[in-house]
């Protein structure tokens, strides 16, 4: 059987069928707008999850042949042929504008209209046809050029959207089809580099001349990540219809299902990989519907077919959205740290749910920091009540992927604040045998660290290792072998005069147990020789530590040798 080559990246529909990649059908999207009869869309799904290809979907369904060439064969064999005839009636029998402004995401302002007004531009110029014949006025061919060639007024390109619609009905003598996607980008690129208010102005007016009280507008489309408020973006948009990941219609096709997965790894012979799948990529719920991520999933269903051996990988995190959760954990309170500990150790929190949320506003309150977490993809709903005229939604993180995300930007966040922090205090302390001040300054420390208790000892030995990058004129080795065994962490000094650290980890099961715990961890550095390597070396002072952690409570006890060694 020849391979089926995956989509990685591919977002063009008419790219996707014509190479024959695999797809997932998503078709009965297109029945289901048409069923629904929704003046103007807003889909809001996070990023990655399959919002281009379906706008894609639509254009190559809908527009018209221009050029006389059909698209309907792309098509074939798709749920949508196998509807009635009133649906393929639709097929090729509207004018359709189409903007993506997923690449709007330039430093300031005067780049950001630039590059605008070229992708509006460019629209234009897929519609330059209209030009021919005398279905326009002289005067709205010489505007229709001038926005073309990106030498129109500001007014011109704010109203761009509804003009060209106008021309399009004018040649056609049909209403137009208006899709948007990823229209909130240029807004939150906007916030970040400072220049939110003109951005939101120049949406509004684009929007609002085109989607409100337009004559010549069949339906729209618009897809984002988050859901702008209509005082904000959508002024005066009554015919809006809203549909978040809250909402079930339509709640199946942004993602992939149980089922659709499971028919790609059959395709694949990766059957054996679904309880992989399930871990790492499940988790997302929109609607009524249990949801995969369909970016990560298609990256490692390609990186196994390639090795069948290979290992799930956080693909996700290289979204642009990551940087929320990192201001979520630097602008954490005591209260905000205890619940990111509570979502990464896999239990929930519960939250008041608000969807109407600006860019200008995430930072406003905790609340919508939540929300904007939560419609983004970096948490989950398990359940929800509603207490009064609010609705509450208990909330966890969706699967192994987004939890990776909160680790690393917790570990992050930790080697920065370490960085910015004073610590020889405590590196005197225990170079110094000073247990007192050594435990007294490590439960400090952890006591503002926010923890993550799924591999509790691995979380512990990655906090010391940040806690000590700082030391100077050390060296730390971490799960290396050394007489019988491996020991946790060791600190040493290229110079056999300094002393030689060995500090052995064990945690206690209850606050009562942690003498205990650090007692058994210095019985394991006797027992298992871990001195042997350096006394071999000449060194002549080892202190060796055994480290007891409960929760976020540290008790320390050490064992000192300083004296004329020979070799165990």
């Amino acid at each position: 059987m020849s391979y089926t080559a995956l989509p990685v990246g591919v977002d063009d529909f008419k790219e996707m069928m014509e190479k024959e990649y695999y797809y997932v059908d998503k078709t009965g999207l297109i029945k289901d707008i048409l069923d629904k009869k929704g003046k103007v869309n807003l889909f809001t799904r996070p990023r990655r999850f399959g919002k281009t290809l379906n706008m894609s979907m639509l254009q190559y369904y809908f527009e018209l042949p221009v050029n006389g060439e059909s698209n309907l064969s792309l098509f074939e064999s798709l749920a949508i042929m196998k509807a009635d005839d009133k649906y393929l009636k639709e097929q090729g029998a509207y004018p359709v504008i189409s903007l993506t402004l997923k690449s709007a995401k330039q430093p300031d302002w005067e780049m950001a209209y630039a590059i605008l007004v070229k992708t509006i531009a460019d629209e234009y110029k897929r519609h330059s046809y209209v030009l021919e014949g005398d279905a326009l006025l002289e005067e709205d061919k010489e505007t229709f050029r001038s926005i073309r060639g990106k030498k129109a007024t500001a007014a011109d390109y704010a109203t761009a959207l509804s003009f060209l619609s106008e021309c399009l009905y004018r040649y056609h003598q049909k209403k137009v089809i208006i899709l948007i996607d990823e229209y909130d980008v240029p807004l939150e690129n906007a916030y970040y580099s400072s220049f939110y208010h003109e951005m939101s102005l120049f949406i509004r007016s684009l929007f609002e001349s085109a989607l409100k009280s337009n004559p010549y507008l069949e339906f729209a489309v618009i897809t984002g990540c988050l859901r702008i408020s209509r005082e904000s973006i959508f002024t005066g948009l009554n015919n809006l219809e809203i549909i978040s990941i809250l909402n079930v219609d339509y709640e199946e096709y942004f993602g992939f299902t149980k089922q659709e997965v499971k028919e790609m790894l059959n395709f694949y012979d990766l059957e054996q990989k679904m309880d992989i799948m399930k871990e790492w990529y499940d988790g997302y719920r929109f609607g009524n519907v249990d949801v995969y991520n369909p970016w990560s999933i298609i990256k490692y269903v390609k990186l196994l077919c390639a090795d069948e051996n290979a290992l799930p990988v956080a693909e996700w995190s290289n979204t642009s959205s990551n940087s929320i959760v990192r201001d979520l954990i630097c602008r954490a309170d005591e209260i905000v740290k205890d619940e990111i500990e509570i979502l990464v150790s896999g239990l929930t929190i519960e939250k008041k749910v608000h969807e109407d949320i600006t860019y200008d506003t995430i930072y406003d309150t905790e609340d919508n920091l939540w929300n904007f977490l939560f419609f983004t993809g970096y948490l989950k709903q398990i359940g929800k009540r509603m207490v009064g005229d609010d609705v509450y939604l208990k909330l966890a993180l969706p699967n192994r992927e987004v939890r990776s995300i909160y680790r690393n930007q917790i570990e992050n966040w930790f080697r920065d604040e370490i960085k910015q922090q004073n610590l020889d205090t405590m590196y005197q302390a225990m170079l110094g045998g000073n247990i007192v001040s050594f435990q007294k300054e490590l439960e400090e420390q952890l006591q503002k660290s926010i923890s993550y208790m799924d591999n509790k000892e691995a979380f512990y030995h990655g906090f010391l290792l940040g806690l000590f990058a700082n030391l100077k004129g050390y060296r730390i080795k971490s799960n290396r072998e050394a007489g019988d065994g491996r020991y946790d962490i060791c600190i040493y000094s290229l110079n056999v005069k300094k002393p030689v650290i060995l500090l052995e980890l064990k945690l206690a099961k209850t606050y009562q147990q942690l003498q205990d715990a650090c007692e058994e961890a210095l019985q394991q550095i006797e027992e298992k020789n871990y001195r042997r390597e350096w006394t071999k070396d000449g060194y002549r002072e080892i202190l060796s530590f055994g480290v007891g952690f409960y929760k976020k409570q540290v008790d320390v006890k050490l064992k000192m040798q300083k004296d004329e060694m020979t070799e165990d």
